[in-house]
């Protein structure tokens, strides 16, 4: 084999290496992985997703809609080398589940295929990669069924990647079909063998000057990089090949280019050619170690998912960074807390196998370690340390209301919401005080809906689930001055509390304020404190049914009674003036107004400022996204009522990729056929 003169590549029976199956929702990852898997004789059978028969997306939620929807996880052996392969789902909406896997991988394996509407999808692949510089090989798949040249396919490819793709290999045609390809390091040629490996065969002269003219332009992106190799190709001197193996090992390690390989996965064809590639050219776990610390430990785990199952608890997916790790060990969490290892085991698929220890490189899960979350790093050092590997969590960009549909089932849906959100880092469970409804945040309809689905499966709880109310609220445009008495005789001391206020309006944003002017004691003074809990009790729902803002309430005189006056009369007064009073103060509905910033292709941009017009948003403008090839950036300001189901129309009018954040901007007044339907749909009755 060719070692990297820099000494990053990995000797056969070293430790095991981490392979990421990434790439857009389709392309083949799961397929590739099985391919893998009966390439290395791991299974007896290539399994299929159609026939629901492979060992990744075993899931009940994954077989019933046909898509991944969390990591699948598989070792392997090919010529004495070991692998872990992690295949990772490639919709829009289980992408987290990518930024958990990347945090522990060597390389990452892109799969893609010739389908221009899936390019910007490959570039949010390809940026998550660039932006964490974890070194990528890009897997061409569909080869039997792609229309055109591969050249030409890598031009439509490459704006998704910031770094030349380079291939690595060219096919063998024969009447419209791929029957081989030419191996452009090796100079070989093979042809395919349905689900066997491939065998050499001479080349046509035909073919030959294909690998020639093929073969030098991948030896040009080389010496981009290379000044000896440039010198040598300006002389047309024949480089050493061991050099370009060299050159194609640094360079793709460096992420100075990906380099791109082909084949089939349902067939089988250039797996063997891959997997060759991936046991010369990965870069050991010790890369992995710099890139996650700067440095090395003693003893080092980054954890990268977190499971929660029926039968055996909290499990913790962890890659072996450095040492060996036993069962029962003691281990600090970033460097702080300590926790025990309460079971060790090893995963295929869905399957958990029960081990001793683990060694450096490999993929296991520790059981029972009830503080420890996605993203960690396991030491057996104290002191902090800190992953540079895990992002940010994605921001949710939809949102359902969750309920238990049985009262007895609340507290069992909360903790169930609980493991939902420590397994998936892309939700977000938090509580709306204002509308009192329990919000369950996702990446999208689907995301959501599998969200759902195991709540229902997992934990066998019925739930209810609608769209989120919108925290409207309501405000006055008009002052008065009103009087309020509380007076109740049943026997005995009575009740009596009467207290005179000014309501009037405040400007946008300034909430409410609560001040008095009694002078001579005509209120006593402990009890103006009950009159002002009176007036903000009464202020949480005016006359639209909704709490009311910007209002200032001032007391000005009132009267008492020196037997039957008490704090809980003094309150109903205020609570009698401010009803009394509102609805002679004009109110007005308030909506509140989201400042959202919308990422999108930049062909699909006119469509998306339709799309905000016609949800009564105000465009700002758009501006391009900084650092995104062909990507824009749309601002606008729009009500919250029309965010809603946002997302899902966006990724309709962007092949699925747009993306958004939004933040509270300002309320703004409601009024007409607008204001009717938003109190409609909120059960209240129009003004």
């Amino acid at each position: 084999m060719a070692t990297s003169s820099n000494g990053k590549g990995s000797a056969a029976g070293s430790a095991p290496r981490c392979i990421a199956l990434v790439g857009p929702f389709g392309s083949g990852k799961t397929s590739l992985l099985e391919a893998l898997l009966a390439r290395t004789d791991k299974v007896a059978r290539q399994g299929t997703v159609a026939n629901g028969n492979t060992v990744g997306d075993a899931s009940p939620e994954a077989r019933a809609h046909g898509m991944s929807v969390e990591l699948n996880i598989a070792d392997a052996e090919f010529l004495g080398d070991r692998f872990v392969f992690v295949d990772c789902p490639g919709s829009v909406e289980f992408l987290s589940e990518m930024d958990g896997a990347l945090s522990g991988a060597d390389l990452a394996v892109v799969v893609a295929e010739d389908d221009e509407r899936k390019v910007p999808a490959l570039q949010l692949i390809l940026k998550a990669l660039e932006a964490r510089a974890i070194p990528r090989v890009l897997f061409l798949n569909k080869i039997d069924k792609s229309t055109r040249r591969v050249r030409d396919v890598l031009g439509l490819l490459q704006p998704a990647s910031a770094v030349p793709l380079v291939l690595r290999q060219i096919p063998i045609w024969e009447d419209g079909l791929a029957t081989g390809f030419i191996d452009l390091a090796l100079e070989r040629a093979h042809v395919y063998h349905e689900k066997e490996e491939s065998t050499q065969i001479d080349m046509s002269d035909a073919d030959l000057a294909r690998e020639h003219e093929a073969r030098f332009t991948m030896l040009e992106h080389l010496a981009d990089h290379d000044d000896d190799l440039m010198e040598a190709l300006l002389e047309d001197i024949a480089p050493d090949r061991d050099q370009v193996f060299a050159d194609l090992v640094n360079e793709m390690q460096d992420g100075l280019i990906c380099p791109v390989f082909f084949g089939s996965a349902e067939h089988g064809n250039g797996v063997s050619r891959l997997l060759k590639a991936l046991r010369h050219e990965v870069p050991g776990v010790d890369l992995l170690s710099r890139r996650v610390l700067g440095m090395k430990s003693r003893a080092m785990l980054q954890v990268i998912k977190t499971l929660h199952t029926q039968h055996g608890g909290k499990l913790s997916i962890a890659r072996v960074l450095e040492g060996v790790v036993s069962d029962g060990d003691s281990l600090f969490v970033n460097g702080d807390s300590e926790v025990k290892v309460s079971g060790l085991f090893s995963v295929f698929g869905q399957q958990a196998n029960k081990i001793a220890t683990a060694s450096k490189g490999d993929l296991v899960a520790l059981g029972r370690l009830d503080d420890v979350q996605t993203g960690d790093l396991l030491s057996f050092e104290n002191g902090k340390i800190k992953s540079q590997q895990m992002p940010e969590r994605r921001t949710p960009v939809l949102a359902t209301a969750i309920a238990a549909n049985q009262r007895k089932d609340e507290v069992r849906l909360s903790a169930a919401l609980a493991k939902l959100v420590e397994e998936d880092r892309s939700l977000i469970v938090s509580q709306n005080q204002t509308t009192a409804e329990t919000l369950l945040a996702g990446q999208g309809e689907m995301h959501l809906r599998v969200a759902q689905e195991r709540l229902a499966g997992k934990y066998g709880l019925d739930i209810a689930a609608h769209t989120p109310h919108v925290p409207y609220a309501e405000t006055i445009r008009t002052g008065t001055r009103v009087r309020g008495r509380h007076k109740k005789q049943s026997g005995g001391h009575g009740q009596f509390g009467d207290v005179v206020i000014e309501i009037s309006p405040l400007p946008r944003g300034e909430g409410v304020q609560f001040s008095d002017t009694i002078t001579g004691g005509v209120v006593p003074k402990q009890y103006i404190p009950s009159v002002r809990d009176g007036v903000l009790d009464a202020l949480g729902q005016g006359p639209l049914g909704f709490p009311v803002v910007d209002v200032s309430v001032c007391l000005t005189d009132g009267s008492y009674h020196s037997v039957d006056s008490s704090d809980q009369a003094f309150k109903m007064a205020g609570i009698l003036a401010i009803r009394e009073g509102l609805p002679e103060c004009k109110p007005v509905l308030l909506e509140p107004i989201q400042k959202v910033v919308i990422a999108c292709p930049s062909d699909a941009t006119a469509r998306v400022n339709a799309i905000v017009s016609a949800r009564r948003g105000q465009l700002l403008g758009f501006d391009a996204r900084p650092d995104w090839n062909g990507w824009d950036e749309v601002q606008a300001l729009m009500p919250e009522a029309e965010i809603g189901d946002l997302i899902v129309e966006l990724r309709s009018a962007t092949a699925g990729v747009a993306s958004y954040t939004a933040e509270f901007d300002h309320m703004a007044e409601l009024s007409g056929k607008a204001a009717d339907l938003a109190l409609q749909r909120s059960g209240k009755q129009a003004a």
